[in-house]
Order: structure tokens, then C-alpha cells, then sequence
């Protein structure tokens, strides 16, 4: 029995070692390959009403009777027909009061041209208004912002305010780089400047600078244990000179300003370098609270711009948050009245990324199972 857990052991450390040498390649390889611009790629389209509905149909068709289920069938075609009638009768009222208030055309048009326009105008009242769902999933280097763009660009190629279009986001991010997130957050502000409704759903996080993206929309939305806030700005970094001095190592830097470097890993750092550092993360503060100020004024800056973080329920008290919901839970109230649509932009993946993803997939249910069966040994889990 000593044999087979020192045995267990051993396989466990084996499967670490390389775990750890193929994180370092990959980071090798992620590093070099982000010198460059990602391969090209295409957008996908989900159409989630259809999946919504299918899903729906599947479940009504389990548990109702052949009867039943026809019946249903039926009046949720009548129910769809009552609809597309009702928003082609507003339309032609609204196309009667705008007629009342043109005292004068602006431009004669010709029976055809206006024929035509009246068509176009009705077919885009007979459709739903759409959403467009949005995903991010943040890491420190606000990475997924190349999709995020060309997302972006393409809802914004369809999408019509006056059809009451709008956009969701769902958000999931611990914030990272200033520069990286705030490049995201105005990708966003596409968004709000093309006239669309923007909101954000947070399901599990949203802090720093996710959070500074979140404030961009209209409306931010969050689950009730949804991580939210982190109004603050951290910078750390360790110091080998004392270790290098202690072995002898010289090393020089060259600077041309007197503040062109203010902290160093390897150098001597000065009580001047660390003030002047200090005073570039309060001056990044600021900036950080003036485009929440910017965007959320009915919070309390002073009180909520401390670093700190809250959970949904918390976040909205604070006014953080303006609602309390999963995004799941939102869209599944959407479908029935709109026409819902999840939009991602996916990178070509190269062969060497593919054979590194399977590799850690692969120690990484290694591990998991290594780890599962003897933590059941030993009584940790049922």
C-alpha cells in the first residue's frame, strides 16, 4: 500500500515538472507570437432565439401530449402573427403622424422610389428589434480586446438605433494593464457614440479595470455574488541588487531624464525614485476615478474608490451595479420579444497553438484525476 501512494506521489510530481515546463514554452510561445499580428479570422453568429425556442419545443414535446403539443404549436404561430400585424399597424401610424407634421416635402419622388421606401420601411417594423450579444473574457493583458474590435465593428455594420437595436456584454474580467483595458473600454464607447444601447452582465467579476469597461454602458447588470468594483491601482515588483551585490554582479543603467526610470528590479532604487513612482499611481488614480465620475455620477467616489470590492448585492446599494441578474436570465427574457444574436470574432488557431492547448488539456485532467482519486482515498471528497 506504501508502495502505491509513494507511487502516486512520484507520478504527481512528474506530471507538475512537466505541467511547468510546458507553461513556460507556452508563454514562450504566446510571448513571441503577440510581436505580431494575430492570424486573420472570421465572425460566427449564434442565432440564440432559434436556440431558446428549440429548446423550449424539445421540452414541450417530452412532456405534453401529441394533442397538447399541436394545440400549442398552433396558437404560438397565431400569437407570432398578432405580433408582426401589431408593429405593421404602428408603423403606418407613425408613418401618418410624421406625413401631418411635413407640412412640405423636402424632395418630389417619383410613385416607384416611394412605393419602395414604404416596403423597406414596413419589413424592418415586422422584425424584432435585435440584441447582439457580446462576450469578454479578460486576463491581464485585456488580450481578448483584438476580437472585442472586430465584434464591434461588425454589429455597428448592422445594427440600427431606430430600430431600437440594442447590445449586451457579457463581462467577465479581474482587470490588469491600464493602458490595455482603458484601449478596450473605448472600444466600447463605439458602442454608445453609434447612438445603441449598451449593457454590461456580470456573472462572476468585474473588477479594475473590467470594471472600467463596465461603466461604459448604459446599464450594468450583476449576479448577486458577481465580484464588483476595485476602484484602485496596484504596481509591484521585486529587487535583486542586494543578491547581486552579495555575489559580486555589477549592473549598470543608462538613462537619458531624470525620471525616465523611477524603480528598477536590478538597480539601487532611491527614496526619490519611490516617491516619483507613488506619484504616478495616485496620478493614474485619478484618472482612473474621473472616468468612473464620467460615467457613473450617482456614485460616491470617495467612498467607493478606495481599492476595495464589493458582491453584487453590495455593489448595488453602493450604485455600482444598477440591476440584480444572471445574464442567462436576461436573455432568456429578451427572446421572446427580440430577436437575439451572440457574435464572436475567433482567431485562426496555427498548429503549434493547437498541439500546445491539447497538451495542457491533457496534464491538466491528468492531474485532475490523479488528484480526485486520492484525495477519495483519503477521505477528502464523497
Amino acid at each position: 500500500m506504501q508502495f502505491f501512494y509513494e507511487y502516486g506521489l512520484f507520478l504527481a510530481k512528474s506530471a507538475t515538472i512537466v505541467f511547468a515546463i510546458l507553461l513556460v514554452i507556452g508563454g514562450i510561445v504566446r510571448s513571441r507570437q503577440q510581436r505580431h499580428q494575430p492570424a486573420p479570422g472570421e465572425i460566427e453568429v449564434r442565432n440564440l432565439s432559434d436556440e431558446y425556442k428549440d429548446l423550449t419545443d424539445t421540452m414541450y414535446a417530452e412532456i405534453l401530449d401529441l394533442d397538447e403539443y399541436k394545440a400549442r404549436h398552433k396558437a404560438e404561430l397565431k400569437k407570432e402573427k398578432e405580433e408582426a400585424k401589431a408593429r405593421k399597424k404602428a408603423l403606418k401610424q407613425a408613418q401618418k403622424d410624421e406625413a401631418r407634421k411635413a407640412a412640405e416635402p423636402e424632395a418630389a419622388t417619383t410613385d416607384s422610389d416611394a412605393d419602395a421606401a414604404e416596403e423597406d420601411e414596413e419589413e424592418e417594423l415586422e422584425r424584432k428589434p435585435r440584441v447582439f450579444v457580446l462576450n469578454f473574457l479578460g486576463d491581464m493583458e485585456a488580450s481578448s480586446v483584438h476580437c472585442l474590435r472586430e465584434e464591434i465593428t461588425a454589429v455597428l455594420s448592422v445594427a440600427e438605433k431606430d430600430a431600437q437595436d440594442e447590445v449586451i456584454l457579457r463581462l467577465e474580467s479581474p482587470g490588469g494593464l491600464v493602458h490595455s483595458y482603458g484601449h478596450a473600454a473605448s472600444q466600447l464607447q463605439r458602442i454608445r457614440d453609434a447612438g445603441l444601447p449598451l449593457t454590461a452582465v456580470v456573472d462572476e467579476v468585474a473588477a479594475s479595470g473590467g470594471y472600467m469597461m463596465a461603466c461604459v454602458a448604459d446599464k450594468i447588470v450583476a449576479a448577486p455574488f458577481a465580484v464588483i468594483g476595485s476602484i484602485g491601482v496596484v504596481a509591484e515588483l521585486p529587487n535583486f541588487n542586494r543578491l547581486l551585490k552579495r555575489f559580486d554582479i555589477d549592473y549598470e543603467q543608462h538613462t537619458a531624464g531624470q525620471f525616465k526610470r523611477t524603480l528598477t528590479m536590478f538597480g539601487e532604487n532611491s527614496d526619490e525614485g519611490r516617491r516619483k513612482f507613488q506619484e504616478e499611481l495616485e496620478d493614474t488614480h485619478k484618472l482612473f476615478k474621473a472616468y468612473v465620475g464620467e460615467h457613473r455620477s450617482q456614485v460616491d467616489l470617495e467612498k467607493v474608490a478606495t481599492g476595495e470590492h464589493w458582491y453584487g448585492s453590495q455593489a448595488l446599494e453602493l450604485g455600482l451595479v444598477d440591476e440584480l441578474q444572471t445574464s442567462d436570465a436576461l436573455l432568456q427574457e429578451l427572446y421572446p420579444t427580440h430577436d437575439v444574436y451572440e457574435v464572436n470574432y475567433e482567431f485562426r488557431k496555427t498548429l503549434a497553438d493547437r498541439l500546445s492547448l491539447a497538451a495542457f488539456m491533457s496534464v491538466d485532467k491528468l492531474l485532475m484525476r490523479w488528484w480526485q482519486r486520492s484525495a477519495s482515498r483519503h477521505g477528502f471528497i464523497r
